[in-house]
């Protein structure tokens, strides 16, 4: 079984009164315990080999590379409180979308996450089109 198919972890999303409910992420989040911080993970598998230049399928590696890494650390996606995106070309990312929509559900399967996407002119490794790291939030009792 995924990690997408467990509980979540114990988090708050937060929306401020009057605010309509932001699609595929969260304004804020609140949650205690124990923080893993996740550098920026790229497209490329652990042997830093890349598979594809197809920015969806980057996306969807970049995406396992967290998990793997959370995982390492006894967490899971479900943790992740905060995530940023840096991608080379914003219409590549748009164009994207259902494919790393797809992944996302698959590799972390939970929105209430406060995201932040920035187009960048280059990433340190040349071939990659996304970096993405995340701040995860390990409660207490878990």
């Amino acid at each position: 079984m995924s990690d997408a198919k467990q509980a979540p972890a114990a988090k708050q999303a937060i929306l401020p009164e009057g605010w309509p409910r932001p699609k595929g992420y969260a304004n804020g989040v609140a949650a205690s315990g124990r923080q893993i911080y996740v550098a920026g993970m790229i497209g490329w598998d652990p042997d830093g080999v890349f598979h594809t230049d197809d920015f969806g399928g980057q996306a969807r590696q970049a995406l396992a590379n967290v998990a793997d890494v959370l995982r390492s650390a006894g967490a899971t996606p479900h943790n992740i409180v905060r995530m940023t995106w840096y991608v080379t070309d914003k219409r590549e990312y748009l164009a994207a979308g259902r494919e790393i929509g797809r992944a996302f559900r698959e590799i972390i399967g939970d929105y209430d996450i406060a995201m932040t996407a920035v187009e960048v002119k280059a990433l340190i490794e040349d071939r990659a089109k996304v970096e993405i790291e995340v701040t995860a939030v390990v409660p207490d009792q878990e």
